[in-house]
């Protein structure tokens, strides 16, 4: 279980969304860079990275931001927003992004996404954005028709290297990650699926390490450690203790 911290960027800051309204925003750094550094100094292992403008735009509009964190840290890091052609793919990943995560195009254009993973094995995710059990694109301004669980089984064999499933509900609210339905969709499907959307304290990273949620990669956590209630050397150590029980 690998536990993600979450940087959202918009314009070039590093802010938190509640469910997904980008005019519900809050700041909580002003230099993406320097949060980065300080995520990798408390331990973290792998960063999650979403340009929140890119996603709305259809295209990196933050590019600037994500090329400063990959200059100052050398942990690997996921990043999502605004990829949807080869091209952007491959840009990023030339950059030095570790895993691209494909979200909108997910759901417009599959064939990306299979082109993508077989060129690239192992460093394309799929990012999957609930609102009610449909899959929410474009920033999460429009909700399509189509449930989660047909958009992942539409990837079984193209070797993605996860799914990403977020609660849109709980996502920056704190509510607690809805690990029901993350663990149905992991039980459901061969890829491995890590959780994101409302965590929200160290109870969340627990039911994480519980025997119920074996199959999942692991969880992003964004506000709950920007605002102190998830400590992060605690959560650490207990995902640590668990890896060598």
């Amino acid at each position: 279980m690998i536990l993600f911290p979450a940087i959202d960027l918009k314009n070039g800051q590093c802010v938190r969304l509640e469910q997904g309204d980008m005019a519900r925003a809050t700041v909580f750094n002003l230099d993406p860079a320097a949060q980065a550094q300080s995520f990798a100094e408390q331990g973290f292992e792998y960063l999650h990275v979403v340009d929140l403008d890119g996603a709305f735009a259809g295209k990196p509009v933050n590019a600037q931001a994500v090329e400063g964190m990959l200059k100052t840290i050398k942990i690997p890091v996921q990043l999502g927003g605004g990829i949807r052609d080869l091209k952007t793919v491959e840009a990023w990943l030339d950059k030095g992004i570790t895993r691209v995560i494909i979200g909108t195009a997910a759901v417009r254009d599959p064939e990306l996404v299979k082109a993508a993973a077989k060129k690239f094995p192992g460093r394309v995710a799929v990012g999957l954005d609930a609102r009610d059990g449909k899959v929410a694109v474009e920033g999460w301004a429009e909700t399509s028709q189509v449930t989660v669980l047909e958009i992942a089984q539409r990837f079984e064999d193209a070797g993605v290297a996860a799914i990403i499933f977020t609660d849109i509900a709980r996502d920056g609210l704190l509510k607690g990650l809805n690990l029901d339905a993350t663990i149905a969709l992991a039980d459901a499907i061969s890829i491995p699926v890590i959780a994101s959307g409302g965590l929200a304290s160290i109870e969340d990273v627990k039911a994480m390490l519980t025997p119920r949620a074996k199959k999942l990669a692991g969880a992003i956590a964004g506000r709950a450690l920007y605002d102190g209630r998830l400590d992060p050397a605690a959560a650490l150590t207990l995902i640590r203790n668990a890896r060598t029980a």
